[in-house]
């Protein structure tokens, strides 16, 4: 069997990320398409939380080394600061000196067929890069997000650390491999030479930790119906994903009376940013309306996604190249999806060829008001209407976009 060293930051036991979800299934799945993983990760102290629970998905038969790795902002700050160079790439930027260090201990014990790496983070491709010119591997780097953007990152040095990283992506790997059609359309007019080496692998759902999460469903009691309860299971982005207009069409629905305390609850779970959550609630008087819940491990929340009455995407129209990971699942819990998003951009498009006609835009309070209360009514009267078709259920899964990596590998190895 081939063999394929996987450099990726996000894997367990680190938790909170939906972006550990892609390796971690690639891992588990590729042995079966021909391919055996060795899983060069980071230092578990580098990651803000950890939870035990998915480092029972990873193969007994793969080998995981973790390198050392800090986090600036934790490890090297001194009164709640710290020097810009290290945080440059990323704030994990430590972790490339052991891990080329480590990678190339790896490949002389292995002798993998490819190198494949993944961002977020910035410093994993770094690595891959040096890995892949000292060792003559052919490598696939795999961008979950788009990297150097317009204003993204902010500060000018750490923007100029990420093209040039990018730009050597581009430039060095055998593909590069993007997960929207938005992102393959920026990378095809940016590095126009590169074209034929740009593909698309997009996000999936794993249907056995599904099919797990119903099976103990079935075995528990059934629970009385409460308050219906539309779910937000996610981090709450500033910027990416801004609630503003949506607290500000409940507080005017509310004083309009259009909807009323028990009608239904926004549950965001796992957030990050609650106090801005409760910051808009207060400010808008709609706490009533408004459920702020704590991590839960991944399992529980997918339990938890097959049990609400709906399921909230909130996507900025910044993020248009992007779809948040969290779709497919919600696709695959078949529950009524309410995606608050720009319809132009690439997460409306795949709600809308998923059959999900429910989508508004999360910065347009207008628009937020005139479809909150339609979206509710049809939620009462004919939710099954809101439900993903399932011929895209059936297509986002991991294990066809595993398939599709193999292919991709067997190309060139």
């Amino acid at each position: 069997m081939r063999k394929l060293l996987m450099i990726a930051y996000h894997f367990p036991p680190l938790a909170g990320s939906s972006g550990i979800q892609r390796t971690l299934r690639f891992v588990q799945q590729l042995p079966q398409q021909g391919w055996q993983p060795v899983v060069l990760s980071a230092h578990p102290r580098a990651y803000e939380r950890t939870d035990s629970a998915l480092l029972a998905d990873v193969p007994v038969s793969v080998p995981v080394v973790r390198a050392q790795a800090f986090d600036a902002a934790r490890h090297f700050a001194l009164w709640g600061r710290y020097p810009g160079a290290l945080a440059r790439p990323d704030r994990w930027m430590s972790w490339r000196f052991d891990a080329v260090r480590q990678g190339l201990a790896l490949i002389k014990a292995h002798r993998p067929a490819a190198i494949w790496s993944t961002y977020p983070i910035a410093t994993a491709h770094a690595i891959a890069a040096e890995l892949a010119q000292r060792s003559g591997l052919p490598w696939i780097a795999d961008f979950r997000d788009p990297m150097a953007q317009e204003g993204y990152p902010a500060d000018p040095a750490q923007w100029r650390s990420f093209d040039a990283i990018e730009s050597r992506a581009f430039a060095l790997a055998q593909h590069c491999v993007l997960t929207t059609p938005g992102a393959e359309r920026l990378y095809r007019e940016r590095y126009p030479s590169a074209a034929a080496k740009i593909c698309r692998i997009e996000n999936g759902y794993d249907e056995d930790t599904f099919a797990k999460a119903e099976s103990r469903l079935k075995q528990q009691e059934a629970k009385p119906n409460a308050t219906p309860v539309l779910l937000h299971s996610g981090i709450v982005y500033p910027d990416e994903r801004n609630p503003t207009q949506l607290f500000e069409a409940l507080g005017r629905l509310r004083a309009l009376g259009a909807i009323t305390p028990g009608d239904f609850k926004i549950r965001f779970r796992a957030a990050v940013h609650d106090a801005l959550l409760r910051r808009l609630a207060a400010e808008h008087k709609v706490e009533d309306f408004v459920e702020i819940a704590p991590p839960i491990p991944y399992a529980d929340a997918l339990s938890e996604m097959l049990q609400v009455a709906a399921l909230v995407i909130m996507q900025s129209s910044n993020c248009n190249d992007q779809v948040p990971a969290k779709v497919y699942e919600y696709l695959r819990a078949r529950r009524p999806v309410l995606a608050l998003t720009d319809p132009q951009g690439d997460t409306a498009a795949v709600a809308r060829a998923s059959g999900i006609e429910a989508i508004v835009p999360l910065n347009d309070t207008e628009a937020l008001c005139q479809q909150l209360p339609v979206f509710l009514r049809r939620l009462r009267d004919e939710p099954a209407a809101l439900v993903a078709s399932e011929a895209a259920v059936s297509s986002a899964s991991r294990t066809s976009r595993t398939r599709d990596l193999a292919a991709l590998l067997d190309t060139i190895a």
